[in-house]
């Protein structure tokens, strides 16, 4: 049965309020176990809807579940895709504040810069390296307003893909001076190696992820715009941190990104 209008309205209240006050709350799927996928991005695309109603604007695509690995793990076959807003975007020089978050995860990332519009239901990782201007070394911090960082597909895209804040280097080139699928990374936590990992990762290349991302979008008649940034999807796994904590992810041939938390 799909959903009511005022539960539409119900949930998304409760997880913008969850991410703006900064606690945790139980699955949505608990109250509504049969939230369904396509639910749950009606939901995520209210969520975004009022928050630019309240200001922010929409930067961009964010990725997840582009692991084989991860998407073994959820038992699905597909990743899954959010939205980044300008109130997410971090800054290098600029300490993240850690009492401004629940249960934060740094993930180490490839983000591509749009240097055109891209839209449609069959475009390949070709198409999507054409229309992209730069690429650069990222870090996103997801952090699910889900109590324990627990939760099923429905509730993890609802909630926006557990988006928070991501931060982008400074080192901006073009897509054909890497090879991006080989491209190796070491990520560190206070100066010692917390992670490795690779862009093959990421459904073996960036680009195919974006791809996937992209037809998904055209089949609600979306895209992605010209200025876009896209975060392509995590190239290792997912490391806590702590106030006090700095976390650094250096990419062969790319550069580095980094933040410290407050």
């Amino acid at each position: 049965m799909p959903l009511t209008k005022s539960a539409n309205l119900e949930i998304v209240d409760y997880l913008l309020s969850a991410e703006r006050e900064g606690y945790e709350v139980t699955k949505v799927t608990e109250r509504y176990p049969d939230l369904t996928i396509d639910d749950a991005y009606s939901l995520q695309k209210q969520l975004i809807e009022r928050k630019v109603q309240d200001g922010v604007k929409r930067v961009g695509v964010k990725l997840g579940l582009t692991s084989k690995a991860k998407q073994e793990m959820m038992g699905v076959h597909e990743a899954i895709y959010g939205y980044l807003t300008s109130d997410m975007l971090g800054l290098e020089w600029e300490p993240i504040v850690f009492n401004q978050l629940i249960h934060p995860k740094a993930e180490p990332e490839i983000a591509f810069l749009m240097g055109e519009d891209l839209c449609g239901t069959n475009l390949t990782e070709e198409d999507v390296l054409k229309a992209v201007k730069y690429v650069a070394p990222a870090l996103e911090i997801i952090d699910s307003r889900y109590l324990d960082f627990k939760f099923t597909l429905p509730d993890v895209v609802a909630d926006n893909c557990s988006s928070s804040r991501f931060i982008v280097g400074s080192n901006w080139i073009k897509p054909d001076q890497v090879n991006l699928a080989n491209i190796g990374m070491v990520m560190s936590k206070n100066g010692e190696v917390a992670t490795v990992g690779a862009g093959a990762a990421v459904l073996g290349h960036p680009a195919k992820a974006v791809a996937w991302a992209v037809n998904k979008l055209g089949e609600h008649k979306e895209g992605l715009k010209k200025g876009d940034i896209v975060l392509t999807g995590a190239v290792s796994e997912a490391i806590s941190f702590r106030s006090g904590d700095s976390i650094h992810a250096q990419f062969a041939d790319l550069g580095s990104v980094s933040f410290s938390c407050s």
